[in-house]
């Protein structure tokens, strides 16, 4: 296993950390005075589209594709340092047009869309110009076992009629949202429960679509993305939509997710690294007791072991990424289910020290730390819980004994 960066990764990376540094977290600030100012939370700040096409300009654009001849061909083990700097600000993945769940649904166009299907969506996905979500989880049942899933896709002559409520379904908030994944049952008596689900497009102005409410993480409404409740109503979209055929609705699922969970631990290893920054940087300058913070053992050993943890994971990640790249994604899928439980969790941690160094200025929005605390702890239940990938890591290892 060589981790070394390739000459593009490098290449990558210092141009990301220059716009980073000169246009992306300078402009936090006036991103977040723009959604708080708006007459409605709901309204893209301004300052993201420009922000979006100064990266364009400079080619930071829709790098996470790996080896596809939509983006710069980026393999995972590449664009793991790329993602990892983008996940340093809440804002700089929707600059590159890296976001969720944009990048996973494009994923899934790029892997199983018809040439039809990419030039209606996965153009002005790519673009940037329109974004997307995925509605998959349900609130009537534990959508942790995916094969539960109770909606319904079901034919009608040249078309699918769509019946269901699914909440969670990030990215609904959005104005610029013009297209739902959609994963339902088009074959509920399957004896195989994992050939029962399908998935198919569905424009978000498609009659019999309502939108029930907004949903809070931790009391953040994450606008002007946000995640919502919603209800389907016999809504009929072409027959063309569907993605890949009946049945095969859980196979493109577990191909969405792996990429989708590897990334989302990038990030989070950016956040521990930031989080870690802003530990230290206020350690040095604040003083307690007469003398700085950093003088003080506890933060000390703090710091130490938020140093240790972060490169413990940073490590696992790249292995993950390694293996996807050499093996594919399903011999690494024991190697994605590791980082998805532990990231997080480290993460967490991290945060968990970072928070109680600051002291009250910690858990409000004067930093950024409170939010990042939310988002980090939610990501031990997105793509998947810890019992889930705890559970999957076993039998995978159990399987080695028989």
């Amino acid at each position: 296993m060589d981790f070394e960066f390739s000459a593009r990764t490098r290449t990558y990376l210092a141009q990301l950390q220059t716009f980073m540094d000169a246009h992306v977290l300078p402009n936090e600030s006036v991103y977040a005075q723009q959604v708080d100012s708006a007459s409605s939370r709901w309204t893209i700040p301004p300052v993201m589209e420009e922000l979006k096409a100064k990266a364009r300009r400079e080619g930071l654009w829709n790098l996470f594709l790996p080896e596809s001849e939509y983006g710069p061909g980026l393999n995972n083990l590449e664009y793991a340092p790329l993602c990892e700097l983008m996940g340093k600000s809440p804002i700089a993945p929707e600059v590159f047009n890296c976001s969720f769940p944009d990048t996973g649904n494009m994923e899934v166009l790029v892997r199983y869309g018809t040439e039809a299907q990419k030039k209606q969506w996965l153009v002005p996905l790519l673009e940037g110009t329109i974004r997307s979500a995925f509605a998959m989880t349900e609130p009537g049942v534990a959508s942790s076992d995916a094969t539960n899933i109770e909606a319904s896709i079901v034919r009608d002559g040249d078309e699918y009629v769509i019946n269901g409520r699914k909440w969670w379904t990030s990215g609904i908030g959005d104005p610029r949202c013009t297209l739902l994944i959609f994963m339902g049952k088009t074959d509920p008596g399957n004896p195989d429960r994992h050939k029962q689900q399908s998935m198919i497009l569905v424009p978000r102005d498609a009659p019999g679509i309502a939108l029930v409410r907004m949903l809070h993480v931790f009391g953040y409404d994450d606008a002007p993305h946000g995640h919502g409740e919603l209800t389907f109503d016999n809504v009929r979209v072409p027959a063309s939509n569907l993605l890949l055929g009946e049945g095969r609705g859980f196979e493109i699922a577990q191909g969405r997710l792996g990429p989708g969970r590897i990334h989302h631990c990038m990030r989070q290893i950016g956040v521990a690294e930031r989080a870690l920054e802003l530990m230290c940087r206020r350690a040095r300058e604040r003083v307690a007791f007469g003398k700085p913070l950093s003088e003080n053992d506890v933060t000390q050993e703090r710091i130490a072991q938020a140093r240790i943890e972060i490169d413990q994971a940073r490590l696992l990640v790249l292995h993950a990424a390694w293996m996807m790249d050499t093996a594919g994604n399903k011999a690494a899928q024991q190697a994605i289910a590791a980082i998805k439980v532990a990231v997080p969790a480290m993460t967490s941690r991290v945060l968990d020290s970072a928070i109680q160094l600051f002291g009250a200025a910690g858990v409000g929005q004067v930093f950024p730390l409170a939010y990042l605390a939310a988002t980090a702890r939610a990501m031990r239940i997105l793509d998947g819980p810890d019992e889930v990938h705890r559970r999957h890591i076993a039998r995978l290892e159990l399987r080695k004994y028989v």
